[in-house]
Parts: C-alpha cells; structure tokens; sequence
C-alpha cells in the first residue's frame, strides 16, 4: 500500500483529503493541531496505519525535524500533498497589515517549499513519486484586496511548473490543482474569526466543499503511471473566474 503525506490535514481540505484516500493508502497527516490529529488518528485508524506529525509549515527547522523523525515503516513516501496554506485579511495593498502579508509569504510560498525540499529525499529514491501542490483561482488571476495572498498562489503555479521540469528525470509527477470559492475555515480565519463575514462570502451561492477537492486529489493521484495531470482548475457552477460569481437576488 503506498504512504501518503497531507500538511494542514488537521481541518478543511486537507482533512477530507485524508478521510477520501484512507481506504486505499496509508497515511501520514500533518497539522498544527495535535488534538484534531489524534482524533482523526482515532477515526482513520479503523480503515489504515496513520501517523501524524504536529508542525507548522512556517517553522523551517521543526518541518526537517518532524519529517526526518518518521518510523521506517512510513518512510516510503509515494504521494506529498502541499495543503498546509492560509489567507489573512482582505484589503488594499497600502491598508493592509504587515504582519498579515508576511504570514501568507511564509505558510503559502515558503512552508510549501520547506516540506517539499524535507520529504522530496525520502522519495527521490524510488525514482517514482507525485507531488499535488493545492493552488488556488487566485494563482491564476489577481483581484483586488487580495494581492499578497494572490502573490502567494502565483508562487505556488510557479513553484509546480519548475518542480515539474525538475523532478521530470527523477520520475515523480507534479500536479497543481487550482480550487475556486471552498467553504471551509478559510474565510473565517481571513476575516479573523468574524463569523458573519465568513458566511456572507458564500451567500447567494452554492460553493464547492472540501470533498469535492479531495474527489479530484484522489482522481489525480489513481490515474495510471504513464498519466500526469499537470494542472486542474476546479469551480463552483455560479463562479466563472477568481471575481466573477453569480449570486442569487443580486
């Protein structure tokens, strides 16, 4: 059974992700939360081996520290999927907060660089492998009020594109997949926890969830080994680009 490593495992995305591939691989899943790790520990445990790794991707040293630190038995790594990001604050460049614009360069570029450079050892190896970098329509069109986190996505195509070339000798795959609007806690941490504002990003329309993402890693990562899905771009039905979404009564 081949292993799989998810970062921001603990919740959103990276949590359905963990859930879809459990019954066909085995797990190691990463988080900052160790209480939401353990119980999806508890919970997958019943279906495949899971282990999990408590770090935050912006800590260079513990990334190195937690991912050298796996047991044998799951340090064949077949598949890492770069999950793990944040957005913090939606405003104008000249508005925004320093420190905000920081966290998104740190978790979304730089966390997604430091677990790749740790596990990418571990799989160069076996001269096989697959990287899924999870993007974002942002990656791909900048909107107002979001330029740091969009500067961020764009990274991340860019990082998947170089990778891709760079690993192509070292027969491992890269993948970017490229969500629109996912409900999930991403808009309750960018607006810091004000629930009415979270909610009325998705009002008047219907978003993707969680496990529509997980459905297409899971699509992406099944297909035959001579198949490499370069890049995905998934939508809700009412959005038709990063700033155009139809609302209903609007």
């Amino acid at each position: 059974m081949k292993t799989v490593i998810i970062t921001g495992a603990s919740s959103g995305i990276g949590q359905a992700i963990a859930r879809k591939l459990a019954k066909d691989f085995k797990l190691i899943i990463c988080g900052r939360r160790q209480d939401r790790l353990n119980e999806l520990k508890t919970e997958l445990s019943k279906t495949t081996d899971v282990h999990t790794l408590n770090f935050d991707v912006r800590e260079k040293d513990k990334v190195f520290e937690q991912i050298n630190s796996l047991p044998e038995n799951f340090r064949k790594i077949d598949v890492l999927i770069n999950n793990a990001g944040n957005a913090h604050g939606l405003a104008a460049f000249q508005d925004a907060d320093l420190e905000d614009l920081e966290k998104m360069i740190d978790g979304n570029v730089k966390g997604m660089i430091y677990v790749s450079k740790a596990v990418l050892p571990l799989m160069m190896k076996n001269q096989t492998g697959h990287i899924v970098n999870i993007s974002s329509t942002a990656g791909k069109e900048v909107y107002a009020n979001g330029t740091t986190y969009c500067a961020s996505k764009y990274a991340v195509e860019a990082l998947s594109k170089g990778m891709r070339i760079d690993l192509l000798p070292l027969g491992i795959k890269v993948t970017n997949i490229a969500p629109g609007m996912v409900e999930t806690e991403f808009s309750l941490v960018r607006f810091k926890n004000d629930h009415h504002k979270a909610k009325q990003a998705y009002t008047g329309m219907t978003p993707l969830t969680a496990e529509d993402i997980a459905e297409t890693v899971y699509f992406a990562i099944t297909q035959p080994e001579h198949v490499q899905l370069a890049d995905i771009t998934i939508l809700p039905k009412a959005q038709a680009s990063a700033s155009n979404i139809l609302r209903k009564n609007s």
